[in-house]
Order: structure tokens, then sequence, then C-alpha cells
């Protein structure tokens, strides 16, 4: 055999290799599962948990690999696909805490100034924030704190027994998730810039991304391809349209989209890589059992075995087999969503569906397609057992 046949005989089993790469999924412990043993485990996994669709992705070495889309986005059974727009939910403040660090590159805001100086007057002069009147510890809060959720809210007003806003402990000093905190650092920068948030946001990230899917409000262009919700019960709740922004979930998404964003993340393209490494640097230690109930103390192993901590805007676990990760998820009403990405060797998965069962098959999708093992499913609400519990509560 001459050389020039050697070579191509090596060029051929070098492109067939690759190909057999690009086939499959390479997991955190550097095993691989092929894309269509991936696609037959999710398919089987959702339709076993009466999932009424997802947008799945898998992200390696900071590039995606693998999307695919399941089930259904509407009582048409219209089928759910990779740019169908999906409520994110709580995604949403992971969002919003980049858009805070590039204002921090601006110089527009400094992340430990408490949030009275952006103020035109006191807080509690602003009619939503009269409730803290009689508490001047809410001059101690930062942004940090807020995006961190250790300023001292509850998770909503909502959900206190009397309707009003408290703060329940002395803002830096312990963990407790809110959404009141997150909308309140939405209030003081628009308060301050005189901008919505929705604006900024399109302006500075969905745009320059072309995220053409995303947004922080409503808009009647989402209509063709849009995701309505199912309850556990296989009810369907129809679409949400948010007209009003929140920073702490209002904002929907692709599963492309949100591709697109992490991996921008992952790439240094949303800010830059000494800002990325601030708003993901451990805020505050973890050492609840539960992450809901927000103010319940109950303490457990789980979240010290992967240093389960906060950083701003995201989730953290700082010390696990597979590296550092961040994490976020997103749940509401016909909505669970979920994304974690692992630092070291820039692998992610990312979950919407639009259902209330989606839950209940983070777990095998994550352990078997991705190979997380390290994700505190205890703490995040990610066990049968968990999850019907929780259920009774609401």
């Amino acid at each position: 055999m001459n050389r020039l046949l050697l070579l191509s005989v090596a060029l051929l089993l070098a492109r067939g290799a690759v190909f057999a790469q690009q086939g499959s999924i390479e997991r955190l412990d550097g095993s691989r599962i092929s894309i269509a043993d991936a696609e037959q485990f999710a398919s089987r996994t959702l339709a076993a948990e009466h999932v009424a669709g997802a947008e799945i992705a898998v992200i390696h070495h900071g590039r995606r690999v693998w999307v695919h889309s399941f089930g259904v986005r509407d009582d048409h059974a219209q089928p759910m696909t990779n740019d169908t727009t999906t409520w994110a939910a709580s995604i949403t403040k992971s969002v919003f805490a980049c858009l805070v660090m590039k204002m921090g590159e601006a110089g527009e805001l400094d992340l430990d100034t408490p949030i009275a100086t952006y103020l035109a007057k006191p807080l509690p002069e602003y009619e939503k924030y009269k409730d803290l009147a009689s508490d001047e510890r809410w001059r101690k809060i930062t942004p940090r704190m807020l995006l961190s959720h250790t300023a001292g809210f509850a998770n909503f007003v909502a959900l206190e027994p009397d309707w009003k806003m408290h703060l329940h402990f002395e803002p830096g000093t312990r963990y407790a998730y809110s959404g009141d905190g997150i909308n309140l650092l939405q209030f003081v920068i628009e308060q301050k810039t005189g901008k919505a948030v929705a604006e900024m946001e399109q302006e500075r990230i969905f745009g320059p991304l072309g995220m053409r899917q995303t947004g922080l409000v409503w808009k009647q262009e989402f209509a063709m391809n849009v995701a309505g919700g199912f309850d556990p019960a296989g009810k369907y709740l129809g679409v949400s349209k948010r007209t009003n922004a929140r920073a702490a979930g209002s904002m929907v998404t692709s599963v492309d989209d949100l591709t697109t964003f992490v991996e921008a993340l992952l790439a240094n393209k949303v800010m830059r890589p000494e800002t990325r490494a601030e708003m993901l640097k451990p805020v505050i230690a973890i050492p609840y059992k539960y992450q809901f109930p927000t103010l319940r103390e109950e303490r457990g192993g789980e979240g010290a075995a992967v240093g389960l901590s906060y950083g701003v805007g995201w989730g953290l676990l700082t010390k696990t087999k597979f590296g550092p990760a961040f994490f976020k998820e997103g749940h509401g009403d016909g909505a669970q969503n979920y994304v974690i990405c692992f630092e070291r060797s820039q692998d992610c998965m990312i979950l919407l569906t639009n259902s209330e069962n989606g839950e209940l098959a983070f777990r095998p999708l994550l352990e078997r397609i991705l190979g997380d093992t390290v994700t505190p499913w205890v703490w995040e609400v990610y066990t049968r057992e968990g999850i019907l519990e929780a259920r009774k509560h609401n």
C-alpha cells in the first residue's frame, strides 16, 4: 500500500472517529452516551413522568453538542421545538444578575454600595416599601446582598402571614431565597437610571446575542411558537403573557436562545472574565437541608458535601468531584426549569419544561445524560418524595 493510500485511509479513519464523537455526548466523568440513546432515554423518562413538553441542551467544552425538544407545547398537541418560547421563571434572576454585573463594569453601579445611595428618597417613602419604615436595617442592604439572597426578606410578601414586607434577619448574615429582593434591586436600578430593565436587557444582552425568542415582557411575535403550561394532572393552564417586567421571574426564552446565552457567558462575551469570576465567587455558604420554604432553618449535610453556596445571582457548588459549578432553577405554575454548568470542563445542561411534573424528570436526565451526580437533589426538592410533599403544602 503506497503512502498516499495509507494517508487517505488514515484521514478516513480520523474523520470517522470525529463523526463518532459528534454522535455522542461526553459525560462529566469522561464516559459517553450516544445521542440516539440520550434522545430515547429522555423521551421515555419525560413520558413516564407525564411531562407535557421539554427543551433540552447539552454544552461540552463551551459549545452545544446536543439540543432536542420533546412533547407538546399546547392543548392542540403542537410540537415543542428548539425555538419555542417558554417561561423561564426564576432563571430570569440569573440573567438579571448578568445585567447588573455589566452595569458594574460600566461604573453605573457598585455591588457593595447601599441601595439607599441610588434612591432619591428613603426606601420606605415609596409606597411599595412603606412596611419597612420602622426597620432602619434596610439602609444596610446592598445589590450584592439582594442578588445573593442575603438581604433578609422572605420569598414574597404574599407568603407573609400579615401580607407585609419584613426583614427577618440582619442583612448579609444568612441565606434566604427572595424574589422580592430581586425585584427591589430592579426597582432601585430603574429609579436610578430612569430606564426600564426590560429595555436594558434587550439592548445589552438579548439584542447583541441575537436572542430573538427572549424577552422580559411578552411580545406579539412570540405568539406563533409559544408553550403554554400544564399542571401535575395534565390540565392545560394556557399561555401567560407577562406585560409587567419582573427581574425575579418574567423572562421567556427558548432552549436555542438560552444555550446561546450560556455559550456567550462561558466565552466571556457577556462580561469580562474578571467580572464573571466576581459574579461566581461565593458570597455565603448554605447549610440548610431545604431551599424552600425560604426561612426554614433545618440543617443537613448534603450541601456541605458539595460546597453549596450562593454567588451573585447564581447558586454555586464549590467542591464537587467535577470541579466548581454554577446553577439556577426556574419554578412556577406550568413551568419547571434548570441550568447547571461545570466551570472546569465548561459542560452544561439546560432543561426547560412546560409542565409542573418537569422536576420529577430532572434527576434521571441529569445523571444519565450529563453524568451530574452532585446536584443537591434534596435541597433542590428534586426527589419524588420531596416533590409530592411540597405539593401537599401548595
